[in-house]
């Protein structure tokens, strides 16, 4: 099957062009493409722009256990029209992935659903080591240091130097100081209103969790990936940490901050929370000026009937999927950002990071997991129109400009104009660790 996308702006690695792209059997054959070259299915572009698929290395899909909120099919969808075409799943599902079969189950689930492409990090707990250094099929090891759910909260030195020192995988963090946040909780007598959830899991309780964990990651020569940071104090310290370290930015710590809880209420109640204007500024100059590589969504859906609960009994967590790239591209429309910046933040950095095979931009022999983008395009965020399970946005009635219109998974188009090829099914994600 031969796929030819003509008349495009490519983002390629190193500059945009005009030119035609040949797919062949699911891979990017020729870029610039003669004009007489023949192709089973012609797709003409002209006006748009072609970026490799987004690679969303940080959400939470709720299969197993959880499904209520959202499943592989309905996120996976949701990814697809928001021109994601690869996913790495966190480990705190019901049961957890914190073993290599039920890491190998979640693969099996996800070869029967997924739209897009998948991978499942595994779950560290305080005594899984040896299932940590079984896991081959996997991107990595996730370790919640600070509150969670069931047995997945490491927090004793002996079990975090145990799984820094005797595993060869990349790891990643949710990095919230455990002390901190429950004197904090107590102080407030655990908090009645929305807005105490950012006392309570306050800058503190972030940059202690994100100094001890970089700290075991250096004196252990471990690569590591510190998620979701939300704090000034975290960037001025990640700019002094070596080559082994990254880090990334999600669209809520970006573009929310405590003065919108008025507003929004626990719409905007996230873990890590979101923080003051100047810490949102602060990460916006970690991303622009490299101390953060990755833009990631954080992707954790709940029912609107759960999250309108008083707090402290309001979970955690926004859907964001569907909409993290126009959200971006928003960004690249008022001159916060170039387009090319967004490319690396949101595809060739967490393919680089965590070394997934033929990922992450337009180049000849990579995967032709791809989406078509109009930068000119005007369409209001709608809670209606969501597709995620949970069915809303805290970006519900905004009007972005530049969204996805086009999404192909190895050549194949999965959603174009509203419609979705329900035929069309990601692959499980390879990684190549051989540098």
């Amino acid at each position: 099957m031969k796929t030819l996308i003509k008349n495009s702006t490519v983002v390629l690695p190193d500059a945009e062009e005009r030119c035609d792209v040949l797919i062949e059997n699911g891979v990017i054959a020729v870029i610039g493409a003669a004009v007489h070259t023949q192709a089973d299915e012609v797709i003409d572009a002209a006006g748009l722009h072609l970026l490799p698929g987004v690679i969303d290395d940080q959400v939470h899909f709720r299969e197993p256990g959880l499904t209520h909120k959202e499943d592989l099919r309905t996120a996976s969808r949701a990814c697809a029209r928001g021109g994601v075409t690869s996913f790495l799943e966190m480990p705190n599902t019901r049961p957890a992935t914190i073993s290599c079969d039920a890491l190998h189950e979640k693969l099996a689930l996800a070869a029967d659903r997924s739209l897009v492409n998948y991978g499942f990090y595994i779950g560290a707990t305080p005594d899984n080591v040896v299932e940590l250094q079984r896991a081959r099929r996997t991107p990595g090891i996730k370790i919640f240091i600070g509150s969670s759910t069931g047995n997945l909260l490491v927090d004793e030195q002996e079990a975090l130097e145990r799984i820094f020192a005797e595993t060869s995988l990349p790891i990643c963090a949710h990095c919230e100081d455990e002390a901190t946040v429950r004197a904090n909780s107590a102080a407030l007598n655990g908090g009645s209103d929305y807005a105490d959830h950012s006392r309570i899991r306050d800058n503190k309780a972030a940059i202690i969790a994100t100094r001890r964990a970089v700290e075991l990651a250096e004196r252990h020569r471990h690569q590591f990936h510190v998620l979701h940071v939300s704090t000034a104090e975290e960037i001025e310290f990640l700019r002094t940490t070596s080559e082994l370290i990254s880090g990334e930015a999600c669209p809520h710590h970006l573009l929310f901050s405590t003065d919108d809880y008025q507003r929004l209420g626990s719409l905007v109640q996230m873990n890590p929370s979101i923080k003051s204007p100047a810490d949102v500024e602060a990460v916006w100059q970690g991303l622009l000026q490299g101390v953060l590589e990755v833009v990631a969504t954080d992707h954790a859906p709940h029912t609107l009937a759960e999250k309108q609960q008083p707090y402290p009994q309001s979970p955690s967590g926004l859907p964001a999927v569907e909409n993290s790239l126009a959200l971006m591209l928003n960004q690249v429309h008022y001159g916060r950002c170039t387009l090319a910046q967004v490319v690396q933040w949101m595809c060739s950095a967490p393919a680089r990071i965590w070394s997934l095979k033929g990922k992450g931009a337009i180049r000849e022999g990579f995967d032709a997991d791809l989406v078509l983008v109009d930068l000119s395009l005007k369409q209001e965020v709608r809670n209606e129109q969501q597709l995620t399970r949970c069915g809303w946005s805290p970006w519900h009635g905004e009007t972005l400009t530049g969204w996805p219109v086009r999404t192909l998974v190895h050549g194949q188009t999965v959603w174009c104009a509203g419609q979705f090829d329900e035929q069309v099914r990601g692959r499980e994600i390879e990684f190549d660790r051989s540098a």
